[in-house]
């Protein structure tokens, strides 16, 4: 499974025009299907009055979770433009929402494409790309003179410290990358009990 995926930094937008029908696009990070979902509410609020607010988003890094829609636009002329412009730039645990203003002048459906595409496309170009990782959380419980042992082992792999605390026995809860923690739970188990 892999533990590193590419997502957006913080929310973006672009904008496309063609015959007048104005499209808006909208690009926020998310890391739930509940969190898209409320995006979703919170623009069709928003721009009650446009003709349309469609979307799609791609959810964790394996990207089997996802989900496109046209809202009223012509099935696969809309959600599944934006979908793609996920797909070709590697990104996930996004969601991309385009509002359109409808000028007057239908575009048919391959105008529609291109337009929701080229929307998608330029919220994306406009937002900060970041590599993440998959992390996992394990808690380790040791007696309190093996500690100086554990720290250092937690230092070397380079582990998050989550939370510690000392009452009789220590329990330290650490997050790492999803491939490094065996070897941090193999180190710790040496560090541990090195018999």
């Amino acid at each position: 499974m892999p533990d590193i995926y590419k997502t957006i930094a913080s929310k973006s937008e672009g904008t496309y025009t063609e015959l007048r029908s104005k499209f808006l696009a909208f690009a926020y990070p998310v890391g739930t299907v509940e969190e898209a979902m409320s995006r979703v509410e919170q623009y069709q609020r928003k721009y009650y009055d446009a003709r349309h607010v469609c979307w799609a988003y791609m959810i964790g890094a394996e990207r089997e979770v996802f989900r496109a829609n046209d809202n009223g636009e012509p099935s696969g002329t809309a959600g599944k433009p934006i979908l793609g412009q996920i797909n070709s730039n590697d990104l996930t645990n996004i969601i991309i929402l385009v509002v359109r203003y409808f000028g007057g002048v239908k575009l048919g459906t391959s105008g529609l494409i291109v337009a929701y595409r080229t929307a998608a496309a330029e919220a994306i170009a406009a937002a900060e790309i970041v590599t993440k990782t998959v992390d996992e959380e394990k808690t380790f419980s040791f007696e309190y003179p093996l500690m100086s042992a554990v720290m250092k082992v937690v230092r070397d792999m380079d582990a998050r410290i989550v939370s510690q605390s000392y009452d009789g026995n220590c329990l330290l809860t650490v997050s790492i990358r999803r491939s490094h923690m065996p070897e941090l739970e193999k180190r710790i188990g040496l560090a541990i009990s090195p018999f």
